[in-house]
């Protein structure tokens, strides 16, 4: 099971990288600290129960946020610049 810890991290950093060739700088310091969690967690030898809990709430987290942002954040209509 680390081992996708660290497949996910390595996709984390590449999301990244893209983004940061994109001046979307604040998303690839994001992911960047995905990448970070994701192959940390990685080298923890836990068990695969743990793991699926952690990947558990890290989606019931991205879920809440990506919600409140489209919902509060985002201009309706796709308006914004």
């Amino acid at each position: 099971m680390e081992m996708m810890y660290r497949v996910l991290g390595f996709w984390a950093g590449v999301i990244g990288v893209m983004a940061w060739l994109g001046d979307m700088q604040n998303m690839a310091l994001l992911f960047l600290g995905q990448t970070i969690v994701f192959v940390s967690l990685s080298y923890l030898k836990l068990s695969e129960r743990t793991y699926i809990y952690i990947f558990g709430a890290y989606l019931t987290l991205f879920m809440v946020g990506f919600t409140y942002i489209s919902i509060f954040v985002m201009p309706v209509g796709g308006a914004g610049h």
